[in-house]
């Protein structure tokens, strides 16, 4: 005990340490990229089974790709759907390399964590409340690892596709993930402490927190599929701000808006008028403070990233979700939340 005492005494403050969480932040963002097309492939249910070590790489000999596609055959998307398509074992080869890319960068994101880490911590670089903040990165970074083979996991036993709700759980995940490590790293770049404006923080928290439950929304609309009906802005079908057929379900209304593709569709574009409003209220009531550069950048920047969100996401509906449009789509959600987290992080502290 004395000893772990006299370590934080003597810590060395790093830029290296900063770097090395900013590096994870890339990595996370490049993962959940990638994730993206995954999903938007229809790769996700390639890889049939989880090793931590033999699905390093993959199939290095045609003999070994034949039984990895003989092991694809006993399960329901190839079963239910791709038996129908012609699909061929270069067909295989494609969707495989998806899955297992997403996979390797999950693996190159747990040695780049971990191999500094204890280096840091050998050469005595990171001091005990960032000591403390990364073992919750460490747990999160395994728990997402889980959660990844969970949302896989339900999608090979009867339903060829995986459950949104698990699918929504890894992409969010995913999502704080990034933010945390994000705001590991302001505190280290940032260290000073300034009195906070109250109002602005309390509203910033507000707006994180729908913020988050849209990116929710957005794992269910990617789930259930559900970008490609009701493809119309800014009524649904038939000039209907609220969908009929919503009302028509026979399923509570918790299951009609968490469960029904419409219903999803519904909340997930109509919470996108409540984001932008709650980020145009927080920019137009900073303007009663006197704020720091670094405050009024991040609100400028929060502004014209929702709005290119905003737009993206009709296109995206309009267009009925062409890869392109719905990862690009993913990739300016990342941005915003990028300038969400430091926002809130320059009004907090």
């Amino acid at each position: 005990m004395v000893n772990f005492v006299k370590y934080f005494k003597t810590v060395k403050k790093d830029k290296s340490v900063i770097y090395w969480l900013l590096s994870g932040c890339v990595l996370v963002f490049i993962m959940v990229v990638v994730g993206g097309i995954t999903r938007l492939t229809n790769s996700g249910l390639s890889m049939t089974d989880w090793h931590l070590v033999t699905d390093t790489f993959p199939p290095m000999s045609e003999e070994k790709w034949v039984h990895a596609f003989e092991e694809y055959k006993k399960f329901p998307e190839y079963q239910k759907i791709n038996v129908h398509n012609d699909f061929q074992l270069d067909d295989y080869k494609f969707i495989y390399f998806w899955e297992w890319f997403h996979r390797f960068i999950g693996r190159i994101i747990g040695l780049v964590f971990i191999i500094p880490f204890v280096y840091f911590l050998i050469k005595k670089r990171i001091d005990k409340a960032t000591l403390n903040k990364c073992f919750i990165l460490l747990g999160m970074g395994a728990l997402q690892g889980f959660f990844g083979w969970f949302m896989v996991k339900s999608g090979l036993v009867d339903n060829p596709d995986v459950s949104h709700f698990r699918l929504a759980l890894h992409l969010t995940f995913a999502f704080i993930t990034f933010a945390y490590t994000l705001w590991v790293a302001l505190d280290l770049i940032y260290p000073e402490r300034k009195e906070v404006i109250v109002p602005l923080k309390k509203l910033a928290r507000i707006t994180m927190f729908f913020l988050i439950a849209q990116i929710i929304y957005g794992g269910f609309v990617a789930g259930l599929n559900a970008g490609l009906i009701h493809n119309h802005w800014p009524l649904m079908s038939d000039g209907q701000f609220f969908h009929e057929s919503i009302a028509l379900e026979k399923d509570s209304w918790l299951l009609r808006l968490t469960e029904g593709k419409s219903g999803v569709q519904f909340v997930h574009r109509t919470m996108a008028y409540l984001v932008v409003g709650l980020i145009l209220y927080l920019y137009f009531k900073s303007k009663k403070y006197a704020l720091s550069a670094q405050q009024q950048k991040g609100l400028n920047a929060l502004v014209v990233l929702v709005f290119v969100q905003f737009a993206l996401g009709v296109l995206t509906l309009l267009y009925a979700v062409p890869l392109w449009l719905g990862l690009t789509h993913q990739v300016v959600a990342f941005f915003l939340l990028t300038a969400m987290t430091y926002t809130l992080h320059r009004l907090s502290k």
